[in-house]
């Protein structure tokens, strides 16, 4: 798979293909672009970072594996548990702090530039990607 996948869309791509190159964990991969979008894949495991993005919502879909988001809300704290399958979306200027203790594959759409942990975070963890994604065979 070439980077001009990420660019250009010459032709299908298989999500399973493009997880199957690499390995890091919280370190997204940019599939392809739409619009001004990323559709980016991760490999997660062990917990994230709290963090907000303040202008834009959060997209995720669990691809394999179970993720826990935990979220600060207006009347308090809660987690949402997607398996397999689920989608849900983070609302702009949510705190959360995603988090999977077996490990999960996502899909997540969010604008292209769109740093990993947000416009404000906690202390970045050395395990943490603090990027805007990656492109393909990087």
């Amino acid at each position: 798979m070439s980077d001009d996948t990420t660019k250009n869309s010459p032709g299908p791509v298989l999500l399973s293909d493009v997880l199957g190159t690499f390995e890091t964990l919280w370190s997204p991969r940019i599939v392809i672009r739409v619009n001004d979008y990323d559709v980016r894949v991760a490999k997660v495991r062990g917990e994230h970072v709290w963090h907000v993005h303040e202008d834009t919502d959060e997209f995720f879909q669990v691809l394999d594996g179970v993720l826990d988001i935990r979220l600060r809300e207006a009347d308090g704290e809660r987690t949402v548990t997607l398996g397999r399958g689920a989608v849900f979306v983070v609302p702009r200027g949510t705190w959360h702090k995603p988090h999977s203790a077996e490990g999960a594959s996502l899909l997540l759409f969010e604008p292209s530039g769109t740093p990993t942990v947000g416009d404000r975070h906690d202390e970045v963890p050395g395990h943490v990607d603090a990027s805007t994604g990656h492109e393909l065979g990087s």
